[in-house]
């Protein structure tokens, strides 16, 4: 929880993709951690001297699906992705560039790299003695670590 609230706090920005918080089957729990997340984040920029200009991205599957369960995120920017990991890479790149005023490569360029990496990774595990089973279930600490590497490398293909 700490480590939360530290990356929330130091961060201008911040995205929360709501649309992994429903259940996916009858008698299972919907998942709370985003809109958790969400609901610090926004106590940070509301409540925190010098978070005042703090920019929030929310995305969602649908539109206005989310005002079923959270109607109080009423005039927040909520783009939708219709469930679609390419379109929610546009839409955060759009979003950053417009909010950050930055420049970035455009999104079909960015979910290439990531389907580059995705396989070289994929390999590299395949060829150390990993199973499919075992690449679908490693740890998120793990995979940055082998993003770190793959871009020291020069993103090889």
């Amino acid at each position: 929880m700490q480590k939360i609230r530290r990356l929330i706090e130091s961060s201008k920005y911040s995205i929360h993709d709501l649309s992994r918080s429903q259940a996916g089957k009858k008698g299972e729990f919907f998942r709370l951690n985003m809109p958790f997340e969400l609901g610090i984040d926004y106590a940070c920029r509301s409540y925190m001297k010098g978070r005042r200009s703090k920019k929030i991205l929310i995305l969602e599957a649908k539109r206005y699906r989310y005002q079923a369960a959270l109607s109080d995120i009423s005039g927040c920017d909520v783009r939708t992705h219709s469930g679609s990991f390419e379109r929610a890479v546009r839409q955060v790149r759009n979003w950053l560039v417009s909010e950050g005023r930055i420049r970035a490569d455009g999104a079909g360029k960015i979910v290439g790299a990531y389907a580059d990496f995705q396989q070289w990774y994929y390999d590299r595990l395949l060829a150390a003695g990993f199973s499919p089973a075992d690449i679908q279930d490693y740890p998120t600490s793990e995979l940055l670590r082998g993003m770190k590497t793959w871009m020291s490398k020069g993103k090889p293909i």
